[in-house]
């Protein structure tokens, strides 16, 4: 996100309360240090609210007041919640260095079940882009964004691209000649080149094509959206889910009992999984894979990205054997220990 999109989306959000200035310079001491800015802003919103419901007019924040505005929070997840308490209990220390004094409440317990994702078969992403290429419309639209949704979704299985960054880049960002993509605005703010394969480039530069040839200005200028709708509008995250779950109904892919997935996100997911296993079965120690596919997703540290090995394992059991030359000539075989498996 750059400055000018920072400052107009300030721009938008005006705030109301006492603490209205010192949001603002919250925010601003964050976009300074790279940080995001939408999940600050909409828990300020939310406090910006309370404050005025509740007539606060004094500039240092309660207990009490962090426990009454929790209590709105019903339909917050724990994981959610605890994220708003991060960011509530960051503020407050601010407020504090500022010389306004708080109340610095202690962080929930972080007791909620790990997600496990939903990783696609090799033979589901097949029916996905035969079923991506069949979609049709059910009735006229001026505003279809389905033009974008074979080439939207082989990106992002390809890449493993967030469909933030995916549905942000500019045509500037993609040089289908050098056969990269520039991702520049990221999760984590770091800008990172992405290298196009052979196939991916043929759909990206058919999609290209077609898009340009709608009666639309400037829809091959460098800073337009790569990937726009019908309209020439840049394409929403709603209506690619949208599709998306269309797309899995004709797959006859279920939705999981407890409601959470399989989502758009889990295609990034799937590659990293893929690629990690590809990686192993091609002679490669999963040790140095590692450290590759953490810089492709984009991950701060490898921890990030030591879930996946958990899901490869988990999901092709066999890769677990294929370890097993390297690691025998550091832990070999001893006779005289036994192995109680009936305790494992």
């Amino acid at each position: 996100m750059n400055r000018e999109e920072v400052c107009s989306m300030n721009k938008r959000i005006v705030y109301r309360s006492i603490f209205a200035p010192y949001f603002n310079s919250f925010l601003q001491m964050k976009e300074q240090m790279g940080f995001g800015l939408p999940k600050f802003q909409d828990v300020f919103t939310e406090l910006d609210r309370f404050f005025l419901a509740t007539g606060a007019t004094d500039l240092y924040i309660t207990r009490e007041q962090i426990t009454a505005w929790s209590e709105t929070r019903i339909n917050d997840k724990a994981r959610t919640l605890y994220d708003k308490h991060s960011i509530v209990r960051q503020f407050c220390r601010y407020l504090c260095h500022l010389g306004h004094e708080c109340y610095i409440h202690r962080l929930p317990r972080q007791n909620w079940p790990p997600f496990i994702p939903y990783v696609f078969s090799h033979k589901e992403m097949a029916c996905i882009f035969q079923a991506s290429d069949k979609l049709t419309l059910p009735y006229r639209c001026m505003t279809s964004v389905l033009i974008v949704v074979p080439a939207l979704i082989r990106l992002l299985y390809s890449t493993g691209m967030r469909i933030g960054e995916a549905l942000s880049l500019k045509n500037e960002d993609v040089d289908l000649l050098r056969k990269h993509i520039l991702l520049k605005r990221t999760k984590n703010q770091m800008e990172r080149l992405l290298p196009v394969c052979p196939p991916l480039l043929e759909v990206l530069n058919q999609y290209r094509a077609y898009r340009d040839r709608m009666p639309i200005q400037r829809l091959s200028a460098p800073t337009a959206p790569f990937f726009v709708s019908t309209v020439g509008k840049p394409v929403s995250t709603g209506s690619i889910r949208h599709w998306f779950r269309k797309i899995l109904v004709q797959c006859g892919i279920p939705r999981r009992s407890d409601g959470q997935g399989p989502r758009l996100h889990d295609l990034r997911h799937t590659m990293a999984v893929h690629s990690l296993m590809k990686m192993v079965r091609d002679g490669m120690d999963i040790n140095c894979a590692m450290p590759i596919l953490s810089v492709f997703l984009g991950h701060k540290s490898l921890k990030g990205t030591e879930t996946y090995v958990r899901l490869t394992h988990e999901m092709y059991p066999d890769i677990v054997g294929m370890e097993h030359p390297v690691t025998s000539s550091v832990f070999p075989n001893n006779p005289y220990i036994e192995t109680n498996h009936g305790n494992d």
